[in-house]
């Protein structure tokens, strides 16, 4: 299992919360950290047509690679 690491702001945190709200892409774990799994978000964006993770952090270079995102 592969894990990439992400430093975000709570203005930031809060922006993806809400943003993927309607999917099951994104937990939020006890200590405020979230995590996102890659597969579950880019099946919902093609289903959806909506790529809120990268307009919330559109400098941010994702790994392609990683099965999940942890934005602490």
């Amino acid at each position: 299992m592969s894990i990439q690491e992400i430093s975000v702001s709570n203005n930031q945190k809060k922006a993806l919360k809400k943003a993927l709200k309607k999917s099951k892409a994104l937990i939020e774990e006890e200590n405020g950290d979230l995590v996102l799994d890659q597969d579950t978000y880019y099946n919902w964006c093609d289903e959806s047509g909506k790529y809120p993770l990268e307009d919330v952090l559109p400098d941010e270079d994702f790994d392609d690679e990683a099965e999940f995102i942890v934005f602490t």
